[in-house]
């Protein structure tokens, strides 16, 4: 097979597909149209998040067998469409899930400690111990809405803390012994931290709105390591404004591009996104919760793997 990679990733995914007898060529500047006038001559194609992989793309792929994204979705990629053309379609949430479980209770044991305010003040010269004073996770009720790779793995990072975890996911039966699954309701009534794994899809789009956050019985903290527009930004200023939302940790952003190496199409921040770089109680990072040195390899790997059962 003649394999075209389009991205940046860890050099085992080349070497090893030279082990399989695969030619591998490299573009990682191309445009997407200049790239569509050359995918006819290629079988697999490897990319991350450079651009949509739409109709138009897959139509001109007229050889393509496989498309392998090193990343946990394949929301980038027209699915159905790729699918219908028989096209096999391998994305690694295995790579980076534990990635995402570790920096999601980073998130949480930072903002409840106030490391990153505290940081701060005393590089300036502050030292504020009780305006520093922190609150503990045992005690708490975690919720976790979206419970695969990701939500299980941010399960078992909680098992040594004296916490109670509950899940919602769209499937039934997925519950373990990490977290007991229960109602989107229930999770409402209980949760103290509400933390999102789901993939983006039109069901998840804007799901966490004004009329989501008035559902909880009591004031919570939001944690986001999944995708940005799940949220929407101004709903969650707002309810950090009231009190409603005691305090948020968003590893993406509502105003990232599809490709998520950028985030705004101007110079210009939005007014909602200056008021959370502003907040101490929000914590932010640039979509780099499953960006380890480790998951890079395993991300690679997991698609080496998938193509290899799938192909040899």
């Amino acid at each position: 097979m003649k394999v075209l990679h389009l991205d940046k990733n860890h050099p085992l995914i080349i070497e090893q597909f030279k082990g399989f007898g695969f030619t591998n060529d490299v573009d990682y500047t191309a445009t997407k149209e200049e790239v569509e006038a050359i995918i006819h001559n290629y079988e697999g194609l490897i990319i991350r998040s450079r651009f949509p992989l739409d109709k138009t793309f897959l139509d001109k792929a007229t050889n393509l067998k496989f498309i392998g994204r090193l990343g946990a979705g394949l929301e980038n990629i027209d699915t159905d469409y790729a699918t219908q053309k028989g096209i096999f379609l391998a994305s690694a949430p295995e790579g980076n899930r534990n990635a995402v479980g570790e920096h999601t209770l980073g998130m949480i044991l930072s903002l409840f400690n106030k490391l990153n305010k505290a940081d701060k003040e005393v590089r300036n010269g502050k030292w504020d111990r009780e305006g520093n004073r922190g609150i503990e996770l045992d005690g708490k009720t975690v919720g976790i809405i979206g419970y695969g790779n990701m939500g299980n793995a941010f399960a078992k990072k909680l098992r040594g803390f004296d916490v109670d975890v509950i899940c919602y996911d769209i499937k039934d039966g997925v519950g373990n012994e990490n977290a007991t699954q229960v109602d989107l309701e229930e999770l409402q009534q209980k949760a103290d931290i509400l933390s999102l794994h789901v993939p983006q899809t039109q069901l998840t789009k804007n799901m966490i709105t004004a009329n989501f956050i008035n559902g909880f019985k009591k004031p919570f903290w939001l944690f986001n390591t999944a995708r940005g527009k799940c949220v929407v930004t101004a709903d969650l200023v707002t309810a950090l404004k009231e009190g409603k939302i005691l305090g948020a940790g968003l590893d993406v952003l509502e105003y990232e591009k599809a490709s998520f190496e950028h985030m705004f199409t101007d110079n210009e921040l939005p007014e909602d996104f200056e008021y959370l770089i502003k907040s101490d109680n929000v914590l932010l990072s640039p979509h780099v919760a499953g960006w380890t040195v480790e998951s890079k390899i395993k991300l690679a790997q997991t698609i080496v793997d998938k193509v290899k059962a799938k192909f040899l």
